[in-house]
Protein backbone atom coordinates (compact mmCIF):
# COMPACT_ATOMS: atom_id res chain seq x y z
CA UNK A 1 0.00 0.00 0.00
CA UNK A 2 1.32 3.42 -1.06
CA UNK A 3 0.35 6.87 -0.15
CA UNK A 4 -0.05 8.91 -3.52
CA UNK A 5 0.17 12.04 -4.38
CA UNK A 6 -3.42 12.74 -6.85
CA UNK A 7 -3.29 14.38 -10.13
CA UNK A 8 -4.23 18.41 -9.83
CA UNK A 9 -8.13 17.35 -11.43
CA UNK A 10 -8.85 16.41 -8.11
CA UNK A 11 -10.11 18.77 -5.65
CA UNK A 12 -7.69 19.44 -2.51
CA UNK A 13 -10.14 18.28 -0.07
CA UNK A 14 -10.27 14.71 -1.67
CA UNK A 15 -6.36 15.08 -2.03
CA UNK A 16 -5.84 15.14 2.02
CA UNK A 17 -8.97 12.97 2.13
CA UNK A 18 -6.59 9.99 0.31
CA UNK A 19 -3.92 10.34 2.32
CA UNK A 20 -5.49 10.45 5.76
CA UNK A 21 -7.44 7.08 4.56
CA UNK A 22 -4.10 5.54 3.49
CA UNK A 23 -2.55 6.65 6.63
CA UNK A 24 -5.22 4.88 8.92
CA UNK A 25 -5.38 2.08 6.76
CA UNK A 26 -1.63 1.40 7.86
CA UNK A 27 -1.94 2.19 11.15
CA UNK A 28 -4.71 -0.02 11.24
CA UNK A 29 -2.80 -2.91 9.73
CA UNK A 30 -0.43 -2.13 12.20
CA UNK A 31 -2.28 -2.05 15.62
CA UNK A 32 -4.13 -5.77 14.05
CA UNK A 33 -0.27 -7.07 13.69
CA UNK A 34 0.63 -5.87 16.98
CA UNK A 35 -2.57 -7.44 19.22
CA UNK A 36 -2.33 -10.65 17.63
CA UNK A 37 1.66 -10.18 18.40
CA UNK A 38 1.31 -9.26 21.82
CA UNK A 39 -1.62 -11.73 22.85
CA UNK A 40 -0.65 -15.16 21.34
CA UNK A 41 3.07 -14.10 22.20
CA UNK A 42 1.99 -13.60 25.75
CA UNK A 43 0.47 -17.17 25.66
CA UNK A 44 3.16 -18.71 24.09
CA UNK A 45 5.20 -17.52 27.63
CA UNK A 46 2.71 -18.47 30.06
CA UNK A 47 1.58 -21.50 28.55
CA UNK A 48 3.98 -22.41 25.63
CA UNK A 49 2.67 -24.77 22.93
CA UNK A 50 0.14 -26.90 25.62
CA UNK A 51 -3.40 -27.00 24.77
CA UNK A 52 -4.68 -25.12 27.92
CA UNK A 53 -8.07 -23.90 28.23
CA UNK A 54 -9.77 -21.70 30.35
CA UNK A 55 -12.01 -22.60 32.64
CA UNK A 56 -15.56 -20.86 33.73
CA UNK A 57 -17.34 -23.02 36.57
CA UNK A 58 -21.03 -23.48 35.96
CA UNK A 59 -23.65 -22.67 37.77
CA UNK A 60 -25.89 -24.85 40.07
CA UNK A 61 -25.76 -28.24 38.07
CA UNK A 62 -24.50 -27.06 35.19
CA UNK A 63 -21.02 -28.25 34.02
CA UNK A 64 -17.89 -26.12 34.11
CA UNK A 65 -16.95 -24.52 30.03
CA UNK A 66 -13.62 -24.86 29.13
CA UNK A 67 -12.41 -22.69 26.32
CA UNK A 68 -9.37 -23.29 25.10
CA UNK A 69 -6.58 -20.06 25.05
CA UNK A 70 -6.40 -20.02 21.47
CA UNK A 71 -9.63 -19.37 21.37
CA UNK A 72 -9.82 -17.20 24.21
CA UNK A 73 -6.93 -14.85 22.81
CA UNK A 74 -8.47 -14.26 19.75
CA UNK A 75 -11.55 -12.93 21.19
CA UNK A 76 -9.44 -11.41 23.28
CA UNK A 77 -7.38 -9.60 20.13
CA UNK A 78 -10.66 -8.90 18.56
CA UNK A 79 -11.98 -7.03 21.42
CA UNK A 80 -8.65 -4.83 21.57
CA UNK A 81 -8.84 -4.36 18.20
CA UNK A 82 -12.88 -3.40 18.43
CA UNK A 83 -11.86 -1.04 21.33
CA UNK A 84 -9.49 0.99 19.40
CA UNK A 85 -12.15 1.86 16.84
CA UNK A 86 -14.37 2.58 19.58
CA UNK A 87 -12.40 5.12 21.19
CA UNK A 88 -11.26 6.54 17.87
CA UNK A 89 -7.80 6.22 17.57
CA UNK A 90 -6.92 6.69 13.54
CA UNK A 91 -9.49 9.67 13.82
CA UNK A 92 -7.72 12.08 11.00
CA UNK A 93 -7.92 14.84 14.03
CA UNK A 94 -5.93 13.58 16.13
CA UNK A 95 -3.30 11.26 13.98
CA UNK A 96 0.17 12.74 13.31
CA UNK A 97 0.76 15.59 16.21
CA UNK A 98 -0.14 15.70 19.95
CA UNK A 99 -0.61 13.37 22.69
CA UNK A 100 -4.68 12.83 22.39
CA UNK A 101 -3.71 9.79 19.98
CA UNK A 102 -1.23 8.05 22.61
CA UNK A 103 -4.24 8.88 25.38
CA UNK A 104 -6.39 7.35 23.45
CA UNK A 105 -4.94 4.38 23.00
CA UNK A 106 -3.97 3.73 26.91
CA UNK A 107 -7.55 4.40 27.57
CA UNK A 108 -9.27 1.84 25.03
CA UNK A 109 -6.22 -0.66 26.57
CA UNK A 110 -6.95 0.00 30.00
CA UNK A 111 -10.61 -0.35 29.59
CA UNK A 112 -10.30 -3.85 27.34
CA UNK A 113 -8.36 -5.45 30.32
CA UNK A 114 -10.55 -3.78 32.79
CA UNK A 115 -13.67 -5.22 31.33
CA UNK A 116 -11.74 -8.10 31.27
CA UNK A 117 -10.86 -8.37 35.12
CA UNK A 118 -14.50 -7.69 35.82
CA UNK A 119 -15.40 -10.83 33.65
CA UNK A 120 -13.31 -12.84 35.20
CA UNK A 121 -14.60 -11.60 38.65
CA UNK A 122 -18.59 -12.23 37.96
CA UNK A 123 -17.90 -15.93 36.02
CA UNK A 124 -15.81 -16.97 38.74
CA UNK A 125 -13.05 -17.47 36.53
CA UNK A 126 -9.02 -17.52 36.89
CA UNK A 127 -7.22 -16.09 33.91
CA UNK A 128 -3.49 -16.84 33.93
CA UNK A 129 -2.45 -13.70 35.74
CA UNK A 130 1.26 -14.34 34.54
CA UNK A 131 -0.98 -13.88 30.63
CA UNK A 132 -2.35 -10.79 31.57
CA UNK A 133 0.90 -8.86 33.14
CA UNK A 134 2.27 -9.76 29.91
CA UNK A 135 -0.33 -8.74 27.42
CA UNK A 136 -1.16 -5.58 28.80
CA UNK A 137 1.97 -3.74 28.98
CA UNK A 138 3.54 -5.61 25.63
CA UNK A 139 0.73 -4.80 23.34
CA UNK A 140 0.73 -0.96 24.87
CA UNK A 141 4.06 -0.41 24.81
CA UNK A 142 4.18 -1.96 21.20
CA UNK A 143 1.16 -0.10 20.09
CA UNK A 144 2.43 3.79 21.01
CA UNK A 145 5.30 2.62 19.41
CA UNK A 146 4.07 1.36 16.44
CA UNK A 147 2.30 4.95 16.43
CA UNK A 148 5.61 6.88 16.98
CA UNK A 149 7.21 5.24 14.17
CA UNK A 150 4.12 5.84 11.72
CA UNK A 151 4.49 9.59 13.13
CA UNK A 152 8.20 9.79 12.59
CA UNK A 153 7.87 8.90 9.45
CA UNK A 154 4.91 10.96 8.37
CA UNK A 155 7.40 14.11 9.46
CA UNK A 156 9.86 13.33 7.05
CA UNK A 157 7.08 13.21 4.49
CA UNK A 158 6.17 16.19 5.49
CA UNK A 159 9.86 18.05 5.55
CA UNK A 160 10.01 16.55 1.78
CA UNK A 161 6.74 18.48 1.12
CA UNK A 162 4.28 15.71 1.11
CA UNK A 163 0.77 14.81 3.26
CA UNK A 164 0.42 18.54 4.25
CA UNK A 165 -2.97 20.82 4.56
CA UNK A 166 -2.43 23.89 2.46
CA UNK A 167 -4.05 26.76 4.64
CA UNK A 168 -4.99 30.17 3.88
CA UNK A 169 -5.09 32.49 7.23
CA UNK A 170 -7.92 34.73 6.78
CA UNK A 171 -8.16 37.87 9.33
CA UNK A 172 -7.23 41.28 10.25
CA UNK A 173 -3.37 41.71 8.97
CA UNK A 174 -1.83 42.09 12.92
CA UNK A 175 -3.76 39.01 14.02
CA UNK A 176 -2.52 36.41 10.71
CA UNK A 177 0.85 38.12 11.30
CA UNK A 178 0.87 36.39 14.98
CA UNK A 179 -0.75 32.96 13.89
CA UNK A 180 1.64 32.86 11.14
CA UNK A 181 4.51 33.45 13.65
CA UNK A 182 3.07 30.95 16.36
CA UNK A 183 2.70 27.99 13.38
CA UNK A 184 6.51 28.69 12.15
CA UNK A 185 7.45 27.40 15.35
CA UNK A 186 5.65 24.08 14.80
CA UNK A 187 7.10 21.50 12.86
CA UNK A 188 4.87 18.92 13.08
CA UNK A 189 1.07 20.39 12.60
CA UNK A 190 1.48 19.28 8.58
CA UNK A 191 -0.24 22.76 8.41
CA UNK A 192 1.55 24.83 5.68
CA UNK A 193 0.35 28.38 5.52
CA UNK A 194 0.59 29.30 1.78
CA UNK A 195 -0.95 32.74 1.94
CA UNK A 196 -3.67 35.35 3.44
CA UNK A 197 -6.44 37.37 2.78
CA UNK A 198 -6.87 40.28 4.88
CA UNK A 199 -8.82 42.90 4.82
CA UNK A 200 -7.19 45.54 2.49
CA UNK A 201 -6.52 42.31 0.00
CA UNK A 202 -3.50 42.89 -1.98
CA UNK A 203 -2.84 46.67 -1.73
CA UNK A 204 -1.24 45.16 1.71
CA UNK A 205 2.79 43.72 1.65
CA UNK A 206 3.69 40.21 2.39
CA UNK A 207 2.49 39.24 5.82
CA UNK A 208 5.63 37.12 6.75
CA UNK A 209 8.20 36.18 4.87
CA UNK A 210 6.73 33.30 2.26
CA UNK A 211 3.47 34.12 3.16
CA UNK A 212 1.99 36.70 0.62
CA UNK A 213 -1.40 38.33 0.44
CA UNK A 214 -3.37 36.95 -1.81
CA UNK A 215 -6.40 39.09 -1.76
CA UNK A 216 -9.31 40.65 0.34
CA UNK A 217 -12.24 38.86 2.54
CA UNK A 218 -14.70 38.78 -0.99
CA UNK A 219 -11.62 37.44 -3.09
CA UNK A 220 -11.56 34.42 -0.45
CA UNK A 221 -13.02 31.75 -2.88
CA UNK A 222 -10.61 32.56 -5.76
CA UNK A 223 -8.05 32.46 -3.23
CA UNK A 224 -8.85 28.73 -2.57
CA UNK A 225 -8.89 27.91 -5.71
CA UNK A 226 -5.45 29.52 -6.74
CA UNK A 227 -3.85 27.96 -4.28
CA UNK A 228 -5.42 24.84 -3.96
CA UNK A 229 -5.59 24.95 -0.58
CA UNK A 230 -7.72 22.82 1.50
CA UNK A 231 -8.35 24.42 4.84
CA UNK A 232 -8.98 28.07 5.87
CA UNK A 233 -7.31 29.36 9.56
CA UNK A 234 -9.68 31.96 10.74
CA UNK A 235 -7.57 34.51 13.12
CA UNK A 236 -10.48 37.09 13.90
CA UNK A 237 -12.16 40.47 11.97
CA UNK A 238 -14.00 43.03 13.30
CA UNK A 239 -15.69 43.54 9.91
CA UNK A 240 -17.34 39.84 10.08
CA UNK A 241 -20.10 39.40 11.92
CA UNK A 242 -21.19 36.09 13.60
CA UNK A 243 -23.89 35.79 10.72
CA UNK A 244 -20.71 36.55 8.27
CA UNK A 245 -19.06 33.36 10.30
CA UNK A 246 -22.24 31.25 9.73
CA UNK A 247 -22.17 32.38 5.76
CA UNK A 248 -18.50 31.24 5.64
CA UNK A 249 -19.41 28.16 7.19
CA UNK A 250 -21.55 27.31 4.51
CA UNK A 251 -19.43 28.25 1.74
CA UNK A 252 -16.37 26.93 2.91
CA UNK A 253 -18.67 23.22 3.46
CA UNK A 254 -19.96 23.26 -0.17
CA UNK A 255 -16.18 22.87 -0.89
CA UNK A 256 -15.27 20.17 2.19
CA UNK A 257 -12.20 23.11 2.77
CA UNK A 258 -11.80 22.71 6.24
CA UNK A 259 -11.97 25.88 8.95
CA UNK A 260 -10.12 26.10 11.98
CA UNK A 261 -10.38 28.90 14.13
CA UNK A 262 -7.20 30.77 16.24
CA UNK A 263 -8.40 31.98 19.51
CA UNK A 264 -5.87 34.96 20.33
CA UNK A 265 -4.36 32.34 23.25
CA UNK A 266 -0.62 32.13 23.07
CA UNK A 267 1.39 28.93 24.66
CA UNK A 268 -2.00 27.71 26.52
CA UNK A 269 -1.08 23.94 26.87
CA UNK A 270 -4.37 21.71 25.94
CA UNK A 271 -5.20 20.47 29.03
CA UNK A 272 -6.04 24.13 30.41
CA UNK A 273 -8.80 24.62 27.69
CA UNK A 274 -11.82 23.83 27.79
CA UNK A 275 -14.63 24.26 25.40
CA UNK A 276 -18.28 24.90 27.33
CA UNK A 277 -21.02 25.79 24.44
CA UNK A 278 -23.54 28.06 26.04
CA UNK A 279 -26.63 29.06 23.91
CA UNK A 280 -25.08 28.07 20.71
CA UNK A 281 -21.50 29.84 21.25
CA UNK A 282 -18.88 27.88 21.41
CA UNK A 283 -16.86 29.51 24.53
CA UNK A 284 -13.27 28.53 25.84
CA UNK A 285 -12.75 28.80 29.50
CA UNK A 286 -9.29 28.75 30.53
CA UNK A 287 -7.80 27.42 33.84
CA UNK A 288 -5.24 29.50 35.40
CA UNK A 289 -2.00 27.89 35.88
CA UNK A 290 -1.82 26.41 39.42
CA UNK A 291 1.69 26.33 41.74
CA UNK A 292 1.07 24.39 44.49
CA UNK A 293 -1.11 21.63 45.60
CA UNK A 294 -0.81 17.80 44.91
CA UNK A 295 0.20 18.55 41.21
CA UNK A 296 3.37 20.17 42.93
CA UNK A 297 4.06 17.25 45.48
CA UNK A 298 4.40 14.90 42.79
CA UNK A 299 6.82 16.94 41.18
CA UNK A 300 8.52 16.77 44.51
CA UNK A 301 8.49 12.83 44.89
CA UNK A 302 9.24 12.24 41.02
CA UNK A 303 12.41 14.29 41.63
CA UNK A 304 13.63 13.08 45.06
CA UNK A 305 12.97 9.14 43.26
CA UNK A 306 14.20 9.75 39.61
CA UNK A 307 17.67 11.96 41.47
CA UNK A 308 18.36 9.48 44.19
CA UNK A 309 18.60 6.81 41.66
CA UNK A 310 20.65 8.69 38.90
CA UNK A 311 23.35 9.55 42.04
CA UNK A 312 23.68 6.07 42.92
CA UNK A 313 23.84 4.41 39.27
CA UNK A 314 26.37 7.73 38.49
CA UNK A 315 28.82 7.15 41.03
CA UNK A 316 31.55 5.41 39.39
CA UNK A 317 31.02 8.51 36.40
CA UNK A 318 31.16 11.06 39.08
CA UNK A 319 34.58 9.81 40.57
CA UNK A 320 36.12 9.41 37.05
CA UNK A 321 34.87 13.19 35.96
CA UNK A 322 36.24 14.65 39.26
CA UNK A 323 39.35 12.75 38.76
CA UNK A 324 39.57 13.51 35.14
CA UNK A 325 39.30 17.51 36.06
CA UNK A 326 41.82 17.57 38.88
CA UNK A 327 44.26 16.22 36.33
CA UNK A 328 43.42 18.36 33.72
CA UNK A 329 43.93 21.43 35.27
CA UNK A 330 44.46 22.89 38.98
CA UNK A 331 41.65 23.66 41.32
CA UNK A 332 38.90 21.86 43.16
CA UNK A 333 36.22 19.47 40.49
CA UNK A 334 33.57 21.02 41.97
CA UNK A 335 32.32 24.41 41.14
CA UNK A 336 29.75 26.25 42.99
CA UNK A 337 28.02 29.51 41.74
CA UNK A 338 25.25 31.41 42.92
CA UNK A 339 22.07 31.01 41.26
CA UNK A 340 18.47 32.45 42.01
CA UNK A 341 15.49 30.27 42.20
CA UNK A 342 12.09 29.70 43.60
CA UNK A 343 10.34 32.99 44.53
CA UNK A 344 13.89 34.78 44.72
CA UNK A 345 15.70 32.76 46.68
CA UNK A 346 19.45 32.63 46.29
CA UNK A 347 21.01 28.84 46.28
CA UNK A 348 24.62 27.86 45.41
CA UNK A 349 24.24 25.68 42.08
CA UNK A 350 27.00 22.85 41.71
CA UNK A 351 28.64 22.04 38.66
CA UNK A 352 31.70 20.16 37.48
CA UNK A 353 34.67 22.65 37.24
CA UNK A 354 34.97 23.26 33.30
CA UNK A 355 36.58 26.36 32.95
CA UNK A 356 40.12 27.33 34.62
CA UNK A 357 40.15 28.61 38.43
CA UNK A 358 40.17 32.09 37.80
CA UNK A 359 37.24 32.18 34.91
CA UNK A 360 35.31 34.43 36.81
CA UNK A 361 38.24 37.52 36.84
CA UNK A 362 38.84 37.05 33.33
CA UNK A 363 35.22 37.25 32.49
CA UNK A 364 35.35 41.41 32.06
CA UNK A 365 37.86 41.28 29.66
CA UNK A 366 35.36 38.94 27.50
CA UNK A 367 32.56 40.79 27.53
CA UNK A 368 32.52 42.03 24.35
CA UNK A 369 32.89 39.06 22.44
CA UNK A 370 29.43 37.26 23.57
CA UNK A 371 27.61 34.68 21.45
CA UNK A 372 24.82 34.97 23.89
CA UNK A 373 21.64 36.42 23.26
CA UNK A 374 22.05 40.01 24.80
CA UNK A 375 21.53 38.84 28.20
CA UNK A 376 23.69 35.47 28.58
CA UNK A 377 26.93 35.48 28.18
CA UNK A 378 28.31 32.82 26.03
CA UNK A 379 30.77 32.23 23.80
CA UNK A 380 31.36 29.08 21.19
CA UNK A 381 35.40 29.60 21.83
CA UNK A 382 35.66 30.58 25.22
CA UNK A 383 39.19 30.47 25.75
CA UNK A 384 38.75 30.00 29.69
CA UNK A 385 37.34 26.39 29.01
CA UNK A 386 40.02 23.44 29.77
CA UNK A 387 40.01 20.60 27.57
CA UNK A 388 38.55 17.85 29.36
CA UNK A 389 35.85 21.10 30.16
CA UNK A 390 34.88 21.41 26.55
CA UNK A 391 33.55 17.29 26.66
CA UNK A 392 31.78 17.95 29.53
CA UNK A 393 29.98 20.96 27.97
CA UNK A 394 29.34 19.66 24.94
CA UNK A 395 27.54 16.90 26.58
CA UNK A 396 26.11 18.45 29.54
CA UNK A 397 28.14 16.36 31.86
CA UNK A 398 29.14 19.15 33.93
CA UNK A 399 25.54 19.64 35.23
CA UNK A 400 25.16 15.75 36.71
CA UNK A 401 25.85 17.64 40.08
CA UNK A 402 22.72 19.68 40.12
CA UNK A 403 21.36 16.56 41.37
CA UNK A 404 22.49 17.01 44.74
CA UNK A 405 20.80 20.49 44.35
CA UNK A 406 17.68 18.57 43.42
CA UNK A 407 18.01 16.35 46.83
CA UNK A 408 18.21 20.09 48.66
CA UNK A 409 15.24 21.14 47.06
CA UNK A 410 16.77 23.95 45.29
CA UNK A 411 16.36 22.59 41.68
CA UNK A 412 14.38 20.40 39.96
CA UNK A 413 14.93 18.20 37.60
CA UNK A 414 12.95 19.85 34.71
CA UNK A 415 12.60 23.64 35.09
CA UNK A 416 13.68 26.91 33.64
CA UNK A 417 16.91 27.69 33.54
CA UNK A 418 18.51 28.92 36.69
CA UNK A 419 19.28 32.35 36.42
CA UNK A 420 22.11 34.82 37.57
CA UNK A 421 21.36 37.56 39.65
CA UNK A 422 22.52 39.81 37.49
CA UNK A 423 19.98 38.49 35.12
CA UNK A 424 17.33 39.10 37.28
CA UNK A 425 17.84 42.48 37.75
CA UNK A 426 17.22 42.85 34.17
CA UNK A 427 13.99 40.82 34.23
CA UNK A 428 10.89 42.47 33.42
CA UNK A 429 7.44 41.46 34.53
CA UNK A 430 6.99 38.68 32.34
CA UNK A 431 10.66 37.24 32.75
CA UNK A 432 10.13 36.98 36.47
CA UNK A 433 6.83 34.51 36.24
CA UNK A 434 9.87 32.12 35.71
CA UNK A 435 10.56 31.90 39.06
CA UNK A 436 7.18 30.83 40.40
CA UNK A 437 8.72 27.37 39.94
CA UNK A 438 11.96 25.86 41.21
CA UNK A 439 14.77 26.04 38.51
CA UNK A 440 15.55 22.75 36.77
CA UNK A 441 18.80 20.97 35.70
CA UNK A 442 17.06 20.76 32.03
CA UNK A 443 13.87 21.99 30.64
CA UNK A 444 12.35 22.77 27.17
CA UNK A 445 15.50 25.34 26.27
CA UNK A 446 17.73 22.34 26.58
CA UNK A 447 15.34 20.64 24.37
CA UNK A 448 14.51 23.31 21.44
CA UNK A 449 18.53 25.06 20.76
CA UNK A 450 20.29 25.07 24.20
CA UNK A 451 22.69 28.41 23.53
CA UNK A 452 21.49 28.91 19.96
CA UNK A 453 18.27 29.92 21.72
CA UNK A 454 17.41 33.61 21.48
CA UNK A 455 16.55 35.37 24.86
CA UNK A 456 12.65 36.20 23.75
CA UNK A 457 12.64 32.08 22.69
CA UNK A 458 14.50 31.64 25.94
CA UNK A 459 11.69 33.33 28.05
CA UNK A 460 8.80 32.10 25.96
CA UNK A 461 9.97 28.49 26.78
CA UNK A 462 10.40 28.90 30.14
CA UNK A 463 6.79 30.82 30.16
CA UNK A 464 4.78 28.19 28.87
CA UNK A 465 6.43 25.28 30.87
CA UNK A 466 6.39 27.59 33.92
CA UNK A 467 2.39 27.39 33.04
CA UNK A 468 1.72 24.31 31.09
CA UNK A 469 4.06 22.02 33.63
CA UNK A 470 3.23 18.18 33.94
CA UNK A 471 4.74 14.94 34.60
CA UNK A 472 4.37 13.41 31.49
CA UNK A 473 5.93 16.45 29.82
CA UNK A 474 8.55 16.57 32.49
CA UNK A 475 9.43 12.88 31.42
CA UNK A 476 8.98 13.67 27.59
CA UNK A 477 11.30 16.53 27.91
CA UNK A 478 14.02 13.96 30.03
CA UNK A 479 13.92 12.03 26.85
CA UNK A 480 14.46 14.78 24.21
CA UNK A 481 17.41 15.94 26.32
CA UNK A 482 19.30 12.84 26.36
CA UNK A 483 18.17 12.79 22.25
CA UNK A 484 19.88 16.43 22.13
CA UNK A 485 22.74 15.67 24.49
CA UNK A 486 24.14 12.80 22.48
CA UNK A 487 23.52 15.16 19.62
CA UNK A 488 25.41 17.95 21.05
CA UNK A 489 22.30 20.06 19.80
CA UNK A 490 23.74 23.89 20.79
CA UNK A 491 26.17 22.83 23.35
CA UNK A 492 28.95 25.48 23.64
Amino acid sequence: MTLTRPSTNVSPADVVAEWQRAYARRLLITDLVVIVFAVYGSQFIRFGTTGTSLRIPGVGDRADVLISYAVFSALLAAGWFVSLSIFATRDRMIIGAGTAEYRRLADASIRVFAILAIGAFLLRSEVGRAYVLVAFPLGLALLITGRWAWRKWLLRQRVQGRFLHRAILMGERQKSAHVAQQMARDGVSGIRIVGAVTEHGESDRELAPGIPVLGDYAGLDRVLAEARADTVVFTGADTIDPRGMRELGWRLEATSTSLVVAPALTDVAGPRIHARPVAGLPLIQVDYPEFTGRKYAAKRAFDLVAATIALVVLSPLFLLIAIAVRRDSPGPAIFSQERVGLNGERFRMLKFRSMVQDAETQLPTLLDRTDGNGVLFKMRTDPRVTRIGAVLRRYSLDELPQLINVLRGEMSLVGPRPPLAAEVERYDEWALRRLLVRPGITGLWQTQGRSDLSWDDSVRLDLYYVENWSLTGDVIILYRTARAVVQARGAY
